[in-house]
């Protein structure tokens, strides 16, 4: 059970009401008469020919698990909900223990539930992230007498001068208890430290939640915190922390509450109040959009205050792209910083910022995140304001990723496409082969039945289809490839007539024995040319049309 719950459900390309050609509301006495049909038309013992044998066993027993499936009003049921992965070992446990649809429902969605359990205990949710830091002060700050006297003075000097590194998982313990681990390293200059911290967390009801953390690091020293997040309003939200730091300093407290609500559909406001080594008061306003999004945030606090606003446009385009700038200002100084981001495949996003700043100097940001993986590379390019450094910093990284994007993504994306496409188009005519050859199978058998059939209805002047076609149909009879779309059905249709009447429910007629797809995705139709009592009919029905011949309406004017 729990192999096949861990699989999608998803319905088989074969649909069961439409191989029996009945409606989905069926009584027992219209799928009883249309087995017995069909099973005189497919019973292996009919013919002797060992391939016509051979086919006629493999669509007979096709019709029997259809008729077995849907005379049995718990197995419909479960086939009706869950389609056929639900016809599979779970499914007839939930029979054995309940009787009606409604409660086969309620059942199958606990197994949701459990299915969903099972997956949360098996997913770790990795997170990481890679910051390497780069001095490359020496290509814009350096003297040109200092290096004249220096052995190999003519070359800049670039170095890491910083590292971080940090990784966190996630075990579900239960669906409201999850326990997340995470561990972090880092160098500057020669010194480095290190931390390790262990959070459990815990959903108490649809509006809140608690967790609590424990760390230990080499220079800090052990830390507890907790923190509780809780819904007030369906507008309004509340997180509070506190912690202790143990440190060999002695103990350092720490606490925060912060507050939100929705100004409007796309806006939110923050108050958040900071007590501890960096005691702040900070009030922020977010508007987020499908087309923008800005920010604008105070602080008032020891040692740092500032004021600081965002504005982010993204762009509609498959890529995602998106620009942005922002300006930072307060007692240390004012930064000024424009990037854009990119989406360069299908789980990586990549995104450069320049930062300008006073006293900073100039920095450039690159960033490359995949997945849940994030490497950041800051390359520190000059302690001064210099328009070199700010120019070289915006130019140089767009026309390597020009360079890059044309020579590689662009090649590559492109590639992918194709391989892509090429796989769907390979399963796509092998899963056309395979039911063309079906249903070449099925004319075949049904070509003495036909035969008697057509005897009958010429004998009392009843209905003869004369040409029946299947699939897309066009008005311009130039476009060959578009002709090949439409199959020849005149034998599967003529064998389904009775008593002088062709009955068809709204079901797609793929599923009709004789019938398949020859133009999958494609909106398709059935057109008929037939005779009845003499007369000559035609009609041209939708797919997923009911249809009942014959019909006054479809007489072909005898001058027309």
């Amino acid at each position: 059970m729990a192999a096949s719950l861990d699989d999608e459900l998803e319905l088989d390309n074969q649909d069961y009401y439409s191989l029996l050609n009945v409606r989905k509301e069926a009584t027992q006495d219209e799928l009883k008469a249309s087995y017995r049909r069909l099973c005189m038309l497919y019973h292996p013992d009919k013919h002797r020919d060992p391939e016509l044998k051979s086919q006629a066993e493999q669509l007979f027993n096709q019709v029997h698990q259809a008729y077995e499936v849907l005379s049995d009003p718990q197995s419909r049921a479960i086939y009706d909900i869950f389609g056929k992965k639900g016809l599979e070992v779970e499914g007839w446990e939930i029979v054995e223990r309940k009787r009606t649809p409604v409660e086969i429902r309620e059942e199958y969605e606990r197994l949701q539930r459990e299915r969903e359990e099972r997956r949360l205990q098996q997913r770790t949710n990795p997170k990481g992230t890679i910051s390497v830091g780069v001095d490359a002060t020496d290509l814009f700050d350096r003297y040109d007498e200092d290096f004249e006297e220096m052995p190999g003075g003519g070359f800049p000097h670039i170095e890491i001068n910083r590292m971080h590194i940090s990784q966190s998982i996630e075990a579900p313990l239960t669906n409201s208890d999850t326990a997340m681990l995470s561990g972090s390293l880092s160098t500057h200059n020669g010194n480095g430290g290190g931390n390790i911290n262990m959070t459990v967390r815990r959903v108490t009801s649809a509006k809140g939640w608690g967790e609590l953390e424990f760390g230990a690091g080499d220079i800090l020293g052990p830390l507890f915190g907790m923190k509780v997040f809780r819904n007030l309003t369906p507008r309004c939200f509340l997180t509070a922390q506190c912690g202790m730091q143990f440190s060999p300093r002695g103990v350092r407290p720490s606490c925060s509450l912060m507050t939100a609500r929705h100004l409007d559909q796309n806006t939110m406001g923050y108050l958040q109040w900071r007590w501890g080594p960096h005691s702040s008061m900070t009030t922020s306003v977010v508007r987020d959009t499908k087309t923008s999004h800005f920010t604008l945030a105070l602080q008032l606090g020891v040692p740092h205050s500032y004021l600081m606003m965002s504005y982010q446009y993204k762009f509609q385009d498959e890529d995602q792209t998106k620009v942005k700038g922002s300006i930072k200002t307060g007692w240390f100084g004012t930064v000024v910083e424009y990037g854009a981001e990119r989406k360069i495949s299908r789980h990586s996003v990549l995104a450069a910022t320049v930062s300008v700043g006073v006293p900073q100097g100039v920095t450039l940001k690159i960033r490359l995140a995949r997945a849940n993986q994030t490497y950041l590379f800051p390359v520190h390019l000059t302690d001064q304001l210099l328009p070199s450094a700010v120019f070289y910093a915006t130019v140089g990284p767009l026309l390597v990723y020009m360079a890059i994007h044309r020579l590689v993504i662009i090649p590559y994306t492109c590639s992918q496409k194709q391989q892509d496409l090429e796989l769907q188009r390979k399963s796509s005519e092998v899963d056309m082969v395979k039911k063309k050859q079906e249903a070449e199978s099925a004319v075949l058998l049904m070509q003495e039945s036909v035969r008697r059939i057509i005897e009958g209805e010429e004998s009392k002047m009843g209905l003869i289809i004369l040409n029946a076609w299947y699939g897309k149909f066009v008005t311009d009879n130039s476009v060959r490839q578009e002709r090949a779309q439409v199959i020849d059905v005149t034998v599967p249709l003529q064998c389904l007539v009775k008593d002088s009447k062709l009955i068809l429910t709204e079901a797609s007629k793929a599923g009709l024995p004789g019938f398949y797809d020859p133009c999958v995705g494609e909106d398709k139709s059935l057109k008929l040319l037939y005779q009845f009592r003499g007369v000559m009919h035609q009609v041209l029905s939708a797919d997923t049309e009911a249809l009942r011949i014959p019909k006054q309406s479809h007489r072909i004017d005898a001058e027309a």
